[in-house]
């Protein structure tokens, strides 16, 4: 592809889960789009990241837009249109493809990256969006407190070209635009004294961060041996074991994230039969003490016997979280350091899942464990990228607190409602240890609503944060950081951004304004987006 400067109205960065719901509410709304993504997927968690959509227990009825429901429904439409399925799973609605209890639609990442791109293919067609893949934001021109012209590179080609836009959407995994631009942000933890938060700690560490993962997705060939070779740093690892963990950390042994309790996992391929039909639900069971259906994507009892010879799952559980530091906040060497880091963990991990862990019969190791390049879309079978928790925030007009929605602190009364609600979300503040050397935390919260004042930076007029980079804190980024809750905030950026457009104004204004606040809300009801939570609904 031959990559020229030009201008457009929107300029997405980014083509995750949130980069995705933008693009889809700016092109719906007639303007045209330029969205660009590092890697040759798009997709995001979904699909860079390999990851399974954590999802409240109500998913299926509400508290998801209707442009979410649209990718869930298109999921299970393309294995109905290209697998040879069941009769009883070609006739169930809420059909799981691989009957996980991690998720209530868990499935390949290749399956969700066909679906997204079938989703904005009538706007490629058209001219309308322009999607540029394996591309990268190297540098930006700043006029006062607006973004200006945004300079990329292609990772293939090293050509460097221009994007003009009046709007920039920042729909990087890590807040990358807002840290070229020069916009005012936090990383890491902040302090108690700064945001009253109970489970904050006392003395903020920028550099503090949850832990990443490198996933990899696995199938048993029980006659066969796929051992890979051992990895360089097995043995390094193989003795590790962080202050804060009741094991190996190569083990299925792990603390259990809502208790601390010492949890020792089951796993074992291939041990249900036809009849097991799991219930994801977190709001009763975290569901990761039998690990090989945990989050497994494809499930051989849905298919037409002899079809689908063995299960599918994909690993990224808690023994893969990468403590070692983080992915940004230091040099880039450090961060290259940490991601061949993460890499190294999950290969090691396999290694000794092939060669040492225990299993029920008394033996050692399943050698048939075998990687699925294929389903990953890369060479090795480890997914494209790193499964990320964390991204830089900006400092919004307004910040989510754990007062705001924390059970404990809210009670009966539900989390607190916002007048500015642009969406609605739900899900426990779920913290994986982290660089900082901090265990589990995990919260109960009531669901609650995304504010519009989130997302409007505090000084910069013109940058729309549509992923896990909008006014929340540490605490409260871990649960407005899962898939339904990141796919409302791209799409309400996306439509804030032709809002403005439309009406000649700007996202400072249109939060403070209560008429404007009203007129968007009235438009991202019309397209499908759900502002409020029943009365009925408590949290978890």
């Amino acid at each position: 592809m031959k990559f020229e400067s030009h201008k457009t109205d929107i300029v997405i960065v980014g083509a995750g889960v949130g980069g995705m719901a933008a693009a889809l509410a700016a092109l719906r709304r007639g303007h045209s789009v330029t969205m660009t993504e590092e890697y040759r997927w798009i997709g995001g968690q979904l699909t860079v990241q390999a990851t399974p959509p954590d999802e409240h227990p109500w998913i299926e009825e509400i508290g998801g837009t209707l442009s979410y429901r649209e990718f869930r429904d298109g999921v299970r439409q393309y294995y109905r249109e290209n697998y040879r399925l069941t009769e009883r799973a070609l006739s169930d609605s809420h059909f799981n493809p691989g009957n996980a209890t991690v998720s209530k639609l868990a499935c390949e990442p290749r399956v969700s990256e066909a679906v997204l791109r079938r989703m904005i293919e009538p706007w490629i067609a058209s001219g309308q969006l322009r999607l540029l893949t394996s591309v990268r934001v190297v540098n930006c021109q700043s006029h006062g407190d607006a973004v200006g012209d945004l300079e990329f590179e292609s990772i293939r080609t090293g050509d460097r070209f221009t994007v003009s836009a009046g709007y920039v959407i920042d729909a990087t995994e890590l807040g990358e635009v807002i840290a070229i631009a020069g916009v005012e942000h936090v990383t890491g933890t902040e302090s108690q004294s700064e945001t009253g938060e109970p489970h904050a700690p006392a003395v903020a560490d920028p550099t503090n961060m949850q832990a990443f993962s490198w996933p990899f997705a696995l199938d048993y060939d029980a006659e066969g041996d796929h051992t890979i070779d051992r990895p360089t740093g097995y043995q390094e690892l193989r003795r590790f074991r962080p202050e804060f963990w009741p094991g190996d950390y190569l083990s299925f042994i792990y603390p259990d994230p809502r208790t601390l309790e010492t949890i020792v996992a089951d796993f074992e391929p291939h041990s249900d039969g036809p009849d097991e039909l799991l219930v994801a639900d977190q709001s009763l069971d975290p569901g990761s003490k039998n690990l090989w259906v945990y989050r497994r994507i494809m499930w051989r009892h849905h298919f037409v016997p002899g079809t689908q010879p063995t299960d599918i799952t994909l690993v990224n559980w808690p023994m893969t979280d990468y403590i070692g530091g983080p992915l940004f906040g230091q040099s880039e060497a450090e961060a290259a350091m940490h991601r061949e880091g993460a890499r190294e963990l999950s290969l090691s991990y396999l290694y000794w899942l092939q060669t040492e862990a225990p299993r029920p019969d008394g033996g050692t190791g399943w050698k048939g464990l075998r990687l699925r390049p294929d389903v990953m879309g890369t060479d090795d079978g480890l997914s494209m990228g790193p499964y990320i928790r964390e991204s830089r925030r900006i400092r919004a007009l307004r910040t989510v607190v754990e007062q705001d929605i924390s059970l404990a602190v809210r009670g009966d009364h539900g989390a607190v409602r916002y007048d500015d609600s642009v969406g609605i979300g739900a899900y426990r503040i779920d913290l994986h240890p982290s660089t900082g050397g901090d265990n589990y935390i995990d919260i109960a919260c009531s669901p609650y609503q995304i504010p519009l004042s989130a997302l409007i930076p505090v000084r910069v007029t013109n940058l729309i944060p549509a992923a896990k980079n909008i006014g929340t804190t540490h605490i409260t980024n871990g649960c407005y950081r899962v898939h339904p809750s990141e796919w409302n905030i791209g799409e309400a950026a996306g439509a804030l951004a032709a809002f403005c457009i439309a009406r000649r104004t700007t996202p400072h204004a249109v939060a403070q304004t209560a008429a404007l606040t009203r007129d968007l809300q009235a438009d991202l009801v019309r397209g499908g987006v759900e502002l409020a939570w029943p009365e009925t609904v408590r949290g978890y």
